[in-house]
């Protein structure tokens, strides 16, 4: 099943698991390459393709783990998933909102490094028996020393888990050290939006000094090395732009409250109006797909949405009121003095294109539609 541009493999603990074209890519060429080097290591060409496959894969079931540290973290912290995928340059776990607090964003962010870590122990674990000084001669690809298939398969899964520990724990956005470094100066500012300002210039300067480094590499004939280390720049860099751009746009819109772009006095259906005559006059007049609905003395009782109000009357109940079919979720409404950053976050919003404003005491404040936000934002982004 293909959505978002990825094709999906699996599903663990309910988490979609799927993996963009690019991965296929590197999947082929980490076998190609690993097939001839482990070759020489085991003096045999079939056990260094078949170690190669197998090394392959265990290397992205690791990346999938190291994602799934991130997703069930997030998730028992009451943040929603949408999914992990693997593409070229590794995994991705997609939340749907974002951490509120800075002991929230740090143990997320630190969940992934954890797992990792845990991989690489189990990899020395299982290979101490045989004695670890073999098993630094297998992960180091040292052919002078013989190695077994199953040694050279956990040295090289221990290897690259290693270096994917040491590479996220810079402190540079969007790698999880830049998110645990973001968190550390969250909660010591107070400020999320300076925090992330921070670590995404950070990720700018290590994105440079990586690119540097390529450079170095390709004036030293390591032609693979070089490619690796240029396109990894160049995509930390515009990731850490991305985010330092959406960090600004957070600091302009935060200012903004729902009650300043709301519409005060939006179309509401009395709750005591019959379904039929809320098709009448306003479902057939008005060609909205839903409608707050208020008691008489303008308390938001919930919304009458189109479907409900079809699904009544085709079921022969055109008498019931508005305010007995009426539905009421958190996630679409919200307060007037929250800011215009909690709204853009906010599932109501997606879900079904509005949310309403409710004051403390449960009176209808206003009305606020996706069109409205778009106004809104740009002025802030300068469009």
């Amino acid at each position: 099943m293909r959505r978002g541009g990825t094709i999906q493999l699996a599903r663990i603990f309910g988490i979609r698991i799927g993996v963009g074209t690019s991965w296929f890519v590197v999947l082929f060429f980490f076998i190609y390459i690993l097939s001839g080097v482990f070759g020489d290591v085991l003096g045999s060409n079939t056990e260094g393709y078949l170690v190669a496959v197998a090394s392959t894969f265990l290397f992205f079931v690791s990346l999938i783990l190291h994602e799934l540290g991130h997703a069930v973290v997030a998730r028992g912290l009451g943040i929603e998933i949408d999914g992990i995928d693997l593409w070229f340059f590794g995994g991705l776990a997609k939340t749907r909102t974002d951490t509120t607090s800075p002991g929230d964003e740090f143990k997320i962010a630190v969940a992934g490094p954890l797992v990792t870590l845990v991989v690489i122990l189990i990899c020395v674990a299982a290979a101490a028996p045989t004695g670890l000084d073999r098993f630094y001669h297998a992960a180091a690809l040292d052919t002078s020393v013989r190695s077994t298939p199953a040694l050279v398969l956990l040295g090289f899964v221990a290897t690259m888990n290693a270096f994917v520990l040491v590479l996220n724990l810079v402190p540079a956005l969007p790698l999880d050290g830049g998110r645990i470094a973001r968190a550390i100066a969250w909660r010591l500012t107070g400020d999320r939006v300076r925090a992330t300002r921070a670590a995404a210039k950070s990720g700018q300067i290590f994105a440079m000094v990586l690119g540097g480094l390529g450079l170095l590499a390709l004036s030293d004939g390591l032609v693979s090395t070089a490619i690796w280390a240029l396109i990894s720049a160049v995509f930390l860099y515009q990731a850490a732009r991305g985010t330092l751009a959406q960090t600004i746009l957070s600091e302009r819109i935060r200012a903004i409250k729902v009650s300043d772009i709301m519409d005060r006095e939006p179309v509401t259906i009395p709750s005591a109006t019959t379904l039929v005559n809320a098709e009448e006059e306003f479902f057939l007049r008005y060609r909205q797909p839903w409608f707050a609905v208020v008691d008489e003395t303008r308390h938001y009782v919930g919304l009458l949405r189109s479907e409900r109000l079809e699904a009544e009357l085709h079921g022969g109940r055109p008498a019931l009121t508005a305010g007995e079919v009426s539905d009421d979720e958190r996630p679409w409404r919200i307060g007037p003095g929250q800011t215009l950053e909690e709204l853009l976050g906010s599932d109501g919003l997606r879900r079904l294109g509005g949310v309403v404003a409710v004051d403390p005491d449960g009176t209808l404040a206003g009305l606020v539609t996706l069109a409205q936000v778009h106004r809104a934002l740009r002025p802030a982004g300068g469009v």
